[in-house]
């Protein structure tokens, strides 16, 4: 404890790490302050009574929106429309060869980005019409006016709050400490916890289970130290520069240096687990329109909307390895590298550059990412386990899950800045190490 104070110390003697730090809380209060701001012509009272959007989709959304969505604030979409259109802008990048050449030069990502703000509005109007529709037909009477004013108002105040909320990320990226959309899903996510254990604690005390409770709270940190390693998992690959001389006269011999390449284990972050849940939502969503329950084809859909069924978690965690492994293929170039590699007179030791050291990282690669796969399949049935196994709903979407793997990756980034700065000024890190390991990557 004393020496954690001593580092709080130093991080607060550091002006200018201290002004982001304070910047950076003061727009998160901002925005926590706005997803409690419902929107004009909305009741909230009648809203509370009637609101259903905890689970499936609607449960994802209002997860990343902080809760705002189920408050209908004036920032109930949140960053979700940004999201949406820098995934697909990502992809663009891959399949287009255009968004591909634009993305390696700065000036091309510069427009990249315009071009992905421009389509974060067109989405957010699309999301926006949705959730009105939403709120007419499944919260019956929270609307107090039904006029064509309500309709176009409440389109523009959305769009608006999403661009707003755009604008704190960008900020805290430029201005403040971390990613800033990255921590303001971060915060939205954790800002349930404290409830969510309360009650857990609460409900476990009441039937008597302290002993279960305790179990819970030391498999909850388990959780959280094997996504932590995760996160931070690496494979390294030895990597040596080759030997030049420079100059004549005073001739230099510059290189020979020895470094490595780490390859993430999981290198596709938390896209597998949205992609395979955006998928385990469609079988819930035509299970409410079946209407003979006691059909076979009925059953079948009610067992994969139940994310306790064993059915659901061995197609869900099927289904996570496999994105893993697309979403791998998308963003990693082994190709790619092997000519930057190649560029910069580095090779890997006793591997013939080229095509040969494209191939060898390429199998590595594959190699590492079955084991990764597993573990972040594991870690996305977990809160379906947890609450097979009598953890309260509301407490075991932190056993792993998209919730935990967001808030571990965002805290350590987070962390690697903090660590940079006070390394610069010849502080130590916040880690006995000096800095978060598996996070430094060799720029290509």
């Amino acid at each position: 404890m004393k020496k954690f104070i001593e580092k709080i110390k130093d991080i607060w003697s550091i002006e200018e790490l201290r002004n982001r730090i304070l910047l950076t809380l003061g727009l998160i209060l901002v925005y926590r302050l706005g997803s409690f701001i419902v929107l004009p012509g909305i009741d909230p009272i009648t809203l509370s009574e009637k609101n259903n959007a905890q689970d499936g989709l609607l449960g994802l959304i209002n997860m990343f929106a902080g809760g705002a969505f189920s408050n209908a604030s004036i920032f109930a979409l949140g960053v979700m429309p940004y999201i949406s259109a820098s995934i697909f802008m990502q992809l663009a990048g891959i399949v287009i060869p255009q968004f591909a050449k634009m993305q390696k030069e700065e000036s091309g990502r510069q427009k990249i980005n315009q071009y992905t703000r421009y389509l974060t509005i067109v989405v957010t109007v699309f999301q926006a019409a949705a959730y009105i529709t939403y709120l007419k037909t499944q919260t019956n009477g929270a609307i107090v006016t039904d006029s064509m004013m309500f309709y176009v108002s409440t389109v523009v105040i959305l769009t608006a709050g999403t661009l707003f909320v755009m604008w704190l990320g960008e900020k805290i990226t430029d201005k403040g400490i971390g990613n800033g959309v990255s921590i303001m899903i971060m915060v939205g996510i954790l800002a349930r916890l404290p409830h969510s254990l309360l009650q857990e604690v609460t409900t476990k005390v009441g039937q008597d289970k302290i002993l279960f409770l305790l179990i819970e709270l030391a498999m909850f940190i388990a959780v959280i130290i094997g996504l932590v390693l995760l996160t931070q998992g690496v494979r390294k690959i030895p990597l040596n520069y080759a030997r030049r001389i420079v100059g004549t006269n005073a001739a230099k011999e510059i290189g020979g240096a020895r470094n490595f390449i780490p390859l993430k284990v999981n290198s596709a972050g938390v896209m597998p687990i949205i992609f395979a849940q955006a998928l385990m939502f469609i079988p819930a969503m035509l299970a409410g329109f079946a209407t003979d329950e006691t059909s076979t084809a009925s059953g079948w859909l009610r067992n994969m909307s139940d994310h306790t069924s064993m059915t659901y978690n061995l197609i869900y965690a099927v289904l996570v390895i496999l994105f893993t492994y697309f979403y791998t293929a998308l963003i990693f170039n082994p190709t790619e590298m092997a000519e930057n590699l190649k560029r910069n007179n580095s090779f890997i030791p006793g591997i013939q550059p080229g095509q040969p050291t494209a191939d060898y990282i390429g199998a590595i690669m594959d190699r590492i990412t079955l084991p990764g796969s597993i573990f972040l399949a594991v870690a996305g049935i977990l809160p379906g386990i947890a609450a097979l196994l009598g953890v309260t709903s509301g407490f075991a979407t932190f056993f792993g899950g998209t919730s935990m793997l967001i808030g571990v990756a965002v805290i350590l980034d987070t962390i690697q800045q903090i660590d940079s700065y006070l390394l610069m000024r010849q502080y130590d890190g916040m880690m006995k190490s000096g800095r978060v390991s598996g996070r430094q990557a060799v720029q290509l």
